[in-house]
């Protein structure tokens, strides 16, 4: 996999895409936001990672005019999936596959209609990266990714898409079960993503006795969630993750609290929503991540 489209501009977007392309690969960012794109084709993107500090040359298009790929990137904001799939719906030539690393859930559902679900790829990522616009990205630490296909057929799709990721150092590993991973993903978000915004603080203002009780909390409910569809998480390592990211993730501003900081709606319903839809589904309550929900969708734009 050598030619990538990475859709969507944001921190996540830019920090693969200029991860990728110093490693050699040929990538097309696309976004809605004409100005962005036209800074970044002209200053590249300003990449700040454990490696130093660079600019990165990347290619930059609008959805119409984003060229063939070999693996497409979905990093919008989950509200937007499905539109934003939609709009570069003439990728899906049977041979190129789509990876959501998404905040989430839902994502992957959303390019299966687009994309075959055999060339549907699902994972998660918990790389921190932070965006200073247009064209500057910093990653405080490092991170991960796990991924694997949304069905059995797309298994050796994602170990190629993992082989893409690896040549850019991004830690990627092949998870056929992955599914419990990315509800490990949004009990995270939903726990330290939504204290955040709720609190105004980077991840280390959340590094207290009541913020690991509320977080640990969030991870126990969201847990008993996941079980009653046959999902087992691993709540050892789910904690272990949290107390890493509260540790050596300090400086690092969650995308909720960007969005919420920028005067943007944030992704709570595709993150503690989602967890609270699916805990009634199976007659079960989950009182305190329904209430970081309630307390972020007061401040949502245009909420009194």
């Amino acid at each position: 996999m050598e030619r990538v489209v990475v859709v969507g501009a944001g921190a996540m977007g830019c920090l693969f895409a200029g991860r990728l392309a110093r490693a050699g690969k040929m990538v097309t960012l696309v976004d809605i936001d004409a100005d962005r794109l036209e800074q970044i084709a002209k200053r590249g993107v300003e990449l700040h990672d454990e490696c130093g500090n660079c600019v990165m040359a990347v290619g930059t298009a609008l959805a119409a005019d984003a060229p063939n790929a070999d693996l497409l990137l979905l990093f919008t904001k989950a509200m937007h999936s499905r539109a934003a799939i939609q709009s570069v719906a003439r990728l899906a030539d049977g041979h190129c596959c789509a990876l959501t690393l998404q905040n989430g859930l839902g994502n992957a559902e959303a390019i299966s209609e687009v994309f075959t679900p055999d060339r549907t790829l699902v994972g998660v990522t918990d790389w921190p990266a932070d965006l200073s616009p247009p064209n500057a990205v910093a990653a405080h630490g490092t991170g991960h990714v796990w991924l694997g296909s949304f069905t059995a057929g797309g298994q050796s799709s994602a170990v190629e898409a993992v082989k893409c990721l690896n040549a850019a150092a991004m830690q990627a590993q092949h998870d056929p079960l992955v599914l419990a991973a990315i509800w490990e993903k949004a009990a995270f978000n939903a726990a330290l993503n939504a204290l955040a915004t709720i609190l105004d603080r980077r991840v280390g203002g959340l590094d207290s006795p009541e913020g690991r009780r509320v977080a640990t909390a969030v991870i126990d409910e969201t847990i008993a969630v996941a079980n009653a569809q046959g999902i087992r998480m691993d709540r050892d390592r789910l904690l272990a993750k949290t107390d890493f990211a509260l540790t050596n993730h300090r400086a690092h501003k969650p995308s909720m609290l960007q969005d919420r900081q920028a005067g943007r709606t944030t992704e709570i319903e595709a993150i503690n929503g989602q967890i609270i839809a699916a805990a009634k589904r199976a007659g079960l309550a989950a009182p305190v991540t329904e209430t970081l929900a309630e307390l972020v969708r007061m401040g949502e734009p245009g909420r009194i």
